[in-house]
């Protein structure tokens, strides 16, 4: 799941949970004042410039994440409520974000902080809130969602704490990760049951540590965000491709952002699980409209069928041919069930291909991939009753069609919940199934970094691996989501089995040994 765009929910719960400090306590960090100049702001990926009328205005974007950024100074631990408005000339309605990229020894993570949708010609505010985490540098940043080339100014930015700040504190030098020999391996301990592996960004194959860890730990790697829709889709080749031959369904791929993580995968012989190829969100809005236009109507279904077919098959003739079995499987289809009521989500593709677009997403998916390439769903919240009815419809629909080779659970879970008799029967339920299983996405996480906390996480961690141990031989891989906890979507609860420094915690050792833990 794009974890950028869902992390602003613990923002929002925590706006509700932490309301202001008396007037006398609060701290101005920062408001924008544009009068002499762009005020520390610069370009990410894009360019800035002032408009004379007291606003920054950002152009030259081609991704949503392109956007005007500035350097924070922020202490560990502070409340900062954070809000800026923003205003774009061009769509009827565009979501906007606050987002933060902060980093600790080089490894960058991301937080998305507030939310709105800007009408065209309104100035909106957005407003959220951030408790700062553990990290050596914060850039707060504002993007979009789904609209990689519009252009739009900001204006009115400010960073105040609420409670004041508090005294900052000393930071640890980084220490190096442990010695091979000193801390077991996790792919060699499950090597006879499934494989273990983990999502990793393109950047922490820049970071020496990262390197280490993932060579010693990991026999399998999922791309964070460089695999999906939006980073895989070329909007610009594919507008070019359909002026040139008129052919409405004409669609472009390129791997630009996921080279790193490929070229390590081959290079050291580890495997790539490859995520997503049909997702409702992190797809850009224009792959849905005529000429590749977002302003336009929507395509037909047999438009999108023949984009879809054409995208599934660049992306597989892509890999086949730079990178020949490295992919080994596929999410082919990511999140579709709703929360609620179970059944699917809505999103574009069904509106615009209708209820089958699952059925059609893996019959074409099993038409253009490798032979021996296993296709999978993705899902979340498996644990819950609804959902789970929904994903069973689901699966035996596409069970049925012979298309699909498994199923994959997004364990996001938290220490206390869901219960382990809800996981277990979330686990045989779709192992009845007669299917492939693996675990897409691992984290637990916790209240604080306290021993109780973290003692707390290991049992959780512990159970569960039992009962995957259990099932292993439908399970084809394990696979936590992020190498370090401050490199988490989730970063401030301490979800994974190491450290910011690449030292493993009590959750590591429960993941070696889960029949040691009580």
């Amino acid at each position: 799941m794009f974890k950028r765009i869902l992390a602003f929910l613990a923002a929002l719960s925590l706006a509700a949970a932490c309301a202001p400090a008396a007037a006398e306590t609060a701290k101005n960090i920062y408001a924008s004042d544009f009068s002499s100049g762009t005020d520390g702001w610069y370009g990410r990926g894009a360019q800035v410039a002032l408009t004379g009328e007291g606003t920054l205005k950002t152009t030259g974007r081609t991704s949503d994440w392109n956007s005007p950024g500035r350097n924070f100074n922020m202490i560990e631990g502070a409340l900062y409520e954070i809000s800026a408005e923003v205003r774009q000339d061009t769509e009827g309605s565009v979501p906007f974000m606050i987002s933060i990229a902060h980093s600790v020894f080089g490894a960058e993570s991301y937080e998305n902080l507030a939310h709105g949708n800007a009408k065209k010609g309104e100035w909106t505010k957005l407003k959220g809130v951030y408790t700062a985490g553990a990290y050596d540098q914060y850039v707060l940043y504002v993007e979009t969602t789904g609209n990689p080339s519009l252009e739009f100014e900001i204006r009115n930015f400010t960073v105040t704490a609420p409670k004041g700040e508090p005294e900052a504190k000393a930071t640890e030098p980084p220490m190096e990760i442990q010695a091979a020999e000193n801390v077991p391996s996790l792919k060699e301990i499950y090597r006879e049951q499934f494989d273990f592996g983990a999502a990793a960004p393109s950047f922490a194959f820049r970071i020496p540590q990262c390197v280490e860890l993932i060579k010693a730990q990991f026999n399998i790697l999922t791309p964070e965000n460089e695999m999906k829709p939006d980073a895989i889709l070329d909007l610009q080749a594919s507008k070019a491709l359909l002026q040139e031959t008129g052919d409405e369904t004409a669609a472009a791929v390129h791997f630009d952002s996921a080279k790193a993580l490929l070229d390590f995968a081959n290079e050291n012989e580890i495997k790539v699980h490859g995520h997503v190829l049909v997702w409702h969100s992190q797809t850009p809005e224009q792959f849905f409209h005529e000429s590749y236009d977002a302003g336009k109507p929507l395509v037909t279904r047999e438009v999108m069928l023949g984009r879809l077919e054409n995208y599934i098959k660049g992306i597989m003739e892509y890999l086949d041919e730079n990178y020949p079995g490295v992919v080994v499987s596929w999410d082919v289809l990511n999140e579709a069930i709703d929360d609620g009521p179970g059944k699917l989500r809505q999103s574009n593709w069904l509106t615009v291909i209708g209820e089958d677009y699952p059925n059609r997403a893996y019959e074409l998916a099993r038409k253009y991939a490798p032979v021996g390439t296993k296709l999978y769903y993705n899902d979340y919240n498996t644990a819950e009753p609804a959902k789970l009815k929904g994903i069973v419809n689901l699966l035996n629909s596409l069970i049925a069609d012979g298309n699909i080779d498994g199923y994959g659970f997004q364990m996001h879970h938290a220490a206390s919940y869901p219960s382990m008799g809800q996981i277990t029967n979330a686990v045989e339920t779709i192992a009845a199934l007669g299917i492939r299983l693996r675990v897409s996405e691992l984290d637990v996480t916790v209240g604080n970094n306290s021993e109780s906390s973290f003692t707390q996480q290991a049992k959780y961690y512990a159970d569960v691996m039992k009962l995957l141990i259990a099932h292993s031989d439908q399970f084809e891989a394990v696979q936590v989501w992020g190498l370090m906890d401050p490199m988490s979507w989730r970063a401030k609860n301490y979800p994974l089995l190491f450290d910011g420094k690449g030292n493993p915690k009590p959750a590591f050792w429960a993941v070696a040994d889960p029949y040691s833990v009580e």
